[in-house]
């Protein structure tokens, strides 16, 4: 799969970057798969928005967002189905976990969507190496906001994928934790 920005500017970013230099924004980008690709910028600079973009969750924007050589915007809902399903995988800022369902029943979404990509017990398994067994069987919104970011990497690892977006998927975790998550994602 083949992802590039062309002269991509979310429009409510515009009047901010039209004349002014970005890596991103208003200029031609290709995004290499296997490729670690880390966004560091100020709040507000758009880094959410381009999770949400290249998501296809967001479309005010001006230029083109191409997968394999396709407009994003003329995808039917199928396509972008299969495109979420099959090839991106995702882990939001704001984790989007359902609160009521146990940490499991939330990782368990991804890994059931279609055929099971992985067996169940890779859920135990991912969950021992980040340290949140003993939560499993736990309401996802009773546990603490580290917790839950572990609960929605594994979540995002238990599907195909050919990019995974994060969008400060560390933020509430120590060092320790993070490099544990880190090691897990660079694993798959």
């Amino acid at each position: 799969m083949n992802i590039e920005l062309q002269t991509l500017l979310p429009i409510p970013l515009r009047d901010r970057f039209t004349n002014r230099r970005s890596a991103v924004w208003n200029t031609v980008l290709q995004l290499e798969k296997g490729a670690y690709i880390k966004i560091k910028a100020p709040s507000g600079s758009g880094k959410t928005t381009l999770i949400h973009i290249l998501y296809h969750i967001r479309s005010d924007y001006q230029g083109f967002l191409l997968i394999d050589q396709k407009n994003i915007q003329t995808y039917q809902e199928e396509e972008l189905a299969t495109l979420r399903q099959n090839r991106l995988s995702i882990v939001f800022q704001d984790l989007r976990l359902f609160p009521n369902l146990t940490a499991r029943e939330n990782m368990e979404l991804n890994r059931v969507l279609q055929k099971p990509f992985y067996p169940a017990s890779v859920i135990e398994e991912m969950a021992a190496e980040l340290g949140i067994s003993h939560i499993l069987d736990q309401e996802a919104g009773l546990c603490s906001y580290g917790e839950q970011q572990r609960i929605a990497i594994i979540r995002a690892l238990l599907q195909p994928f050919e990019y995974l977006l994060m969008d400060e998927p560390f933020s509430h975790l120590d060092q320790e934790n993070t490099r544990k998550a880190a090691a897990l994602i660079d694993a798959e």
